[in-house]
């Protein structure tokens, strides 16, 4: 199959200048780069263009194709020739430059994690405290340099300061260049010959770190809050990192919550909930009243709009919900049997008309 002329592929002419050769290999790259597009030519047509701009950007291949085409001699094997360049160029449209990032630019420190238990009550409602941290700060007897004071790092004289070495290797495909980083200076770019004392050469010495935290009413356990610029120390003169603290809330003995709302169980007598009457109820801001209407059953909830946590983002604030649980007393005395069983043959025994359906139910499940 007879290749296709470069020009054509790349959709320029003949007097394109670079620019317009690399501003359309880098549109076509971006069309077809096999993580891109899935179409099963996709692969091949990246490769041909690939191949038409490393030979269009070159001046002298792009000299040797005007004249001879893809007959050129000096091409090798099908014009596959020189595979060091122009890879630089996919790595800057999909990874933002990855295979030539500068060693020495400034990069932000990394984040750090710490792990805060609360009470029930202190995430409901918030509070203040202080905090230790292990963290790696910015030296400053060197100022982040790494060197001696009044000294500085000097560059790596064995990769010019881009921390990076190219390998050439000669193979039957054309010549190969190997990105490295390079091991005389670590891939840093600079050479520190003589390293501060107090650091060793790191620019950075670990320390611990008090840090005042605010905890906002309403967290819940598991939901975090960023401490902006209190992680680890940046990198030539970059940004600290952050702090995430993780909230782990103790259960309350009595109180549940689910969301922003609470929920808690009240034990009544029989009288109570047969005769009506008025209640405490504890909340979290203190003990409030409750009518419980004469007839009330057992697993009855009554809700109390407003007493539950106060929203994390300030948006309003829960409700507090309160289910009524009958408890069957214990050891009783020959007179208050005597009154129960009264009681029983009085009402026939029966369970009255309200739950006549209930037990209709039971009935029906115990024939099948």
């Amino acid at each position: 199959m007879s290749k296709r002329d470069y020009y054509e592929v790349l959709g320029v002419d003949q007097n394109a200048s670079v620019d317009e050769v690399k501003k359309a290999y880098r549109k076509l790259a971006r069309k077809y780069h096999p993580d891109v597009n899935k179409e099963a030519d996709a692969e091949e047509k990246f490769k041909e263009v690939k191949e038409a701009y490393d030979t269009l950007s070159d001046p002298q291949k792009k000299a040797r194709y005007d004249q001879f085409g893809h007959a050129d001699p000096n091409q090798g094997f099908g014009g596959a020739g020189d595979f060091g360049g122009g890879f630089g160029d996919i790595f800057d449209m999909f990874f933002g430059g990855g295979g030539r990032r500068n060693p020495n630019a400034p990069r932000q420190g990394a984040d750090l994690q710490y792990t805060m238990t609360l009470e029930f009550k202190e995430a409901v409602f918030g509070k203040e405290t202080e905090i230790e941290i292990p963290r790696e700060e910015t030296c400053q007897t060197c100022t982040g340099s790494g060197a001696k004071p009044g000294t500085k790092p000097e560059t790596c004289s064995h990769c010019g300061g881009s921390g990076q070495l190219n390998v050439e290797q000669n193979t039957p495909f054309g010549r190969v260049v190997n990105r490295r980083v390079c091991h005389h200076c670590q891939g840093t770019g600079k050479f520190i010959k003589e390293k501060c004392t107090t650091c060793g050469g790191k620019g950075k010495v670990r320390k611990r770190k008090k840090i005042n935290v605010k905890v906002p009413a309403g967290i819940d356990h598991g939901q975090q809050l960023r401490v902006s610029g209190q992680g680890e120390a940046g990198t030539n003169g970059g940004p600290p990192g952050d702090l995430f603290v993780v909230f782990n809330v103790k259960p309350h003995e009595f109180f549940e919550r689910d969301g922003d709302d609470i929920y808690c169980e009240m034990p009544l007598t029989f009288a109570q909930v047969a005769l009506g009457d008025e209640i405490e109820v504890p909340t979290l801001n203190g003990k409030v009243k409750l009518k419980i209407p004469a007839g009330t059953q057992t697993g009855t909830n009554f809700r109390l709009r407003g007493k539950g946590v106060p929203n994390v983002h300030g948006r309003g604030q829960g409700d507090q919900h309160v289910k009524v649980r009958v408890v069957t007393p214990k050891n009783l005395t020959e007179k208050e049997k005597d009154l129960i069983r009264e009681f029983a043959q009085m009402s026939g025994g029966q369970p009255d008309e309200q739950n006549d359906n209930f037990f209709a139910k039971v009935k029906r499940a115990f024939k099948g």
